[in-house]
């Protein structure tokens, strides 16, 4: 392997090995007409995910709780962003009534960020758990939190109420964070990853990067090794897709081959799973990593 991802300009149109299944077909059509009859959010479509298509058709999604206006403003992202809504206490019970009809035994659930509140939202996720568990006994459920602004007091919320994984994705390499992660802090990341590790050590912890940015290999690896030594046991490694000439521009295409070779290079690491590749996002095959 090459000792650095080379920086070029990137190709006018996607390389085949990028195509998705376009959204379409009747399961997506059924998934669509639930979630909006309960007046539910999916990351599938607010962040434009390039495997919604895939996902549903297989009915599968991944919840998006606490609305879905974000109250950052991330380069990469395509959620909304803005004055946050209203915190609507009924959407766990909704959440739950929609993973029952999909027939779920394992949920996704995740937020956009509330910086407006003082437990970061927190305390939706731990009544969203609670509702699905009280729904579907036996299910399964991983969350994938935003950071909280570091708060151990918050992450004591959401680990109290025992999801099978906890995911904090940690996005990119410290050198971008500026530019990526407006709001966000690298160090701040591994330290809620490595708390809730502390609190909890048989549950396991996710974290994922996207590629593409302009980062190196080393960089790359070195994320890696930081994500290890702060005990995450599961890893997401995908293409940065830009979902509008308003947000990042793609730096680089990073083909197959390399994501196999990262795939090798972490679970020598020590990595329980990784999932890599091109249109690999963070819940995409969740049930599979987590070793369902």
């Amino acid at each position: 392997m090459e000792s650095v991802l080379v920086t070029i300009a990137p190709r006018t149109a996607r390389p085949d090995w990028l195509r998705a299944p376009a959204p379409a077909g009747e399961n997506y059509r059924e998934l669509k007409a639930l979630i909006d009859s309960l007046k539910l959010h999916t990351v599938c479509e607010s962040a434009a995910c390039p495997n919604v298509g895939e996902c549903w058709n297989h009915r599968t999604a991944t919840f998006m709780i606490l609305g879905n206006v974000c109250t950052r403003r991330c380069g990469f992202c395509a959620v909304q962003k803005g004055a946050p809504l209203t915190v609507d206490y009924d959407e766990p019970r909704r959440v739950a009534e929609a993973a029952a009809a999909m027939g779920l035994r394992y949920v996704v659930v995740t937020s956009v960020n509330r910086d407006d509140r003082k437990d970061g939202g927190a305390e939706l996720f731990a009544l969203t758990i609670a509702a699905i568990r009280e729904r579907i006994p036996g299910c399964r459920v991983e969350i994938l939190i935003p950071d909280f602004q570091g708060s151990h007091a918050a992450m004591d919320i959401v680990i109290a109420a025992a999801p099978d994984v906890l995911n904090h994705n940690i996005e990119t390499v410290p050198r971008l964070y500026r530019q990526v992660r407006l709001g966000a802090r690298y160090e701040r990341s591994l330290d809620i990853l490595a708390y809730s590790k502390s609190v909890s050590s048989g549950m396991p912890t996710k974290s994922g990067l996207m590629l593409g940015l302009g980062e190196t290999l080393d960089e790359v690896l070195a994320v890696m090794r930081d994500l290890r030594s702060h005990h995450v046991d599961l890893l997401t490694l995908g293409q940065y897709l830009r979902p509008s000439p308003k947000h990042l521009p793609i730096i680089r295409y990073v083909p197959p081959e390399e994501f196999k070779e990262l795939r090798r290079a972490g679970l020598e690491m020590g990595f329980r799973h990784v999932e890599a590749g091109p249109l690999v996002r963070s819940s995409y095959h969740a049930a599979d990593s987590a070793g369902r």
